[in-house]
């Protein structure tokens, strides 16, 4: 009687909400086969913006209680690959995310439907109306992220400039400005800055100019010539093509 009363209630899951079909959630423990990425490339430039302040929600985000960067065994050395082409060139990755548990994409939905708390807007998404952002594809439920493969990076030459700290209340500039007057990134120019919803974080954008093209297209082509793929929105965001959990959500903390 047990196992009809789950058959059925699993049917309904389908039925009802077939994106879940095909689609399982990772234990919330550390699998061996995630790495931290520091212990692949020991000088890559890191920048976890949703262990701070400086992101669109404006606080820490749940789930990453220490600004680490974990990743699939698989993404960490095929990331390794990229490094090692930069470093000649005096140049180094920097990242924003890696893997992102679960409970992380949760807190992005809840504060996506907190229309009141616009503390952020002018910086991250100063032409987006927060109730669209469900609509235009900013939030969703679930994220590559947690599935362990993903990552959002940019490239920093060497020696690598101090990254400014942002104080929360300071004042905040639009992200799609240029360079010189947006908030500090001690990266090349990419033309927006990171997590910015707007048109120009569109990695093929033609209204940028021809330097930030460059910049972009040196890190296109490098990552996926080490197996990643880009999601055309946002220049900073790539995924292992052959990630070994592509239908798995994990939700362990960072720590």
């Amino acid at each position: 009687m047990k196992s009809k009363i789950l058959f059925t209630l699993l049917f309904f899951i389908v039925l009802c909400f077939p994106q879940f079909a095909g689609i399982t959630f990772g234990a919330a423990k550390m699998q061996s086969n995630f790495v931290d990425i520091k212990e692949v490339i020991p000088q890559i430039q890191l920048d976890i913006r949703y262990y701070g302040p400086h992101n669109f929600l404006g606080e820490g985000v749940d789930g990453y209680l220490a600004p680490k960067c974990i990743l699939t065994n698989e993404a960490a050395e095929a990331l390794s690959n990229v490094q090692k082409e930069l470093e000649p060139f005096s140049l180094t990755l920097k990242i924003y995310d890696c893997y992102r548990p679960q409970r992380a994409v949760d807190h992005f939905v809840k504060w996506a439907k907190e229309i009141d708390n616009v503390k952020t807007r002018k910086e991250f998404y100063p032409t987006v109306d927060k109730r669209n952002l469900f609509k235009d594809g900013y939030i969703d439920s679930k994220s590559s992220h947690s599935r362990g493969s993903t990552v959002d990076l940019t490239i920093v030459p060497l020696p690598a400039p101090k990254q400014p700290k942002y104080i929360p209340g300071q004042k905040l500039s639009e992200c799609y400005l240029p360079t010189q007057k947006r908030f500090p990134d001690n990266s090349i120019d990419m033309g927006t800055g990171f997590d910015c919803f707007h048109e120009l974080s569109n990695t093929a954008n033609k209204n940028i100019n021809r330097q930030q093209k460059a910049n972009r297209l040196l890190l296109k082509t490098l990552m996926e010539k080490h197996g990643f793929k880009n999601y055309d929105l946002e220049w900073w965001h790539y995924t292992l093509k052959n990630e070994p959990y592509p239908n798995t959500y994990f939700d362990f903390i960072i720590e």
